[in-house]
């Protein structure tokens, strides 16, 4: 499957289905979080000009197979990695790594020092896999709901040799 997949930067086209993808991502397929939980985080496709314009504040990469998107990941200001969506007939299909190692290059070429996330206890293994490490857990409140994530950050090389240079 991985090689029929084209990673490409997303347009304005693409937003309304990956606000479709973001609503299936989170609420259908296995979960650590209940249904109360996934509902108060996602209750609806995202979509409308909230959505349009913080995904157009970012950088999005798609990755498309067959033309349909199969998962997104963003990266916003100051290395902030803001969405990694896979819909979950493409899990462990090597997607998120791809969309990642999008990311992971663009930030270097940008000069950030470290990229960093609020992983969901589903997307924890896979950023930790990528390298990331822990900072602290955290609780955040969702109307009556209460999910719990992970803040997580990952030094990126570039500046690592910088720092043994003395800059």
């Amino acid at each position: 499957m991985l090689n029929q997949i084209q990673i490409r930067q997303a347009t304005h086209e693409d937003y309304d289905e990956l606000g479709q993808l973001m609503f299936d991502a989170v609420r259908n397929g296995p979960s650590a979080y209940t249904e109360l939980q996934r509902a108060a985080w996602v209750s609806q496709p995202r979509n409308g000009p909230d959505w349009t314009a913080r995904l157009d504040g970012q950088v999005v990469y798609v990755a498309e197979s067959l033309d349909q998107v199969a998962g997104f990941m963003s990266l916003a200001k100051e290395g902030y990695i803001d969405f990694a969506y896979i819909r979950p007939q493409n899990r462990g299909s090597g997607l998120f790594r791809m969309l990642y190692e999008k990311i992971e290059t663009l930030a270097s070429a940008n000069h950030f020092g470290q990229l960093w996330v609020h992983a969901s206890l589903n997307a924890q293994p896979a950023f930790a896999a990528m390298g990331f490490t822990v900072s602290r857990k955290e609780s955040v409140r969702i109307g009556d709901q209460t999910l719990d994530r992970f803040e997580m950050q990952k030094r990126l090389g570039c500046n690592e040799a910088e720092s043994s240079n003395g800059k």
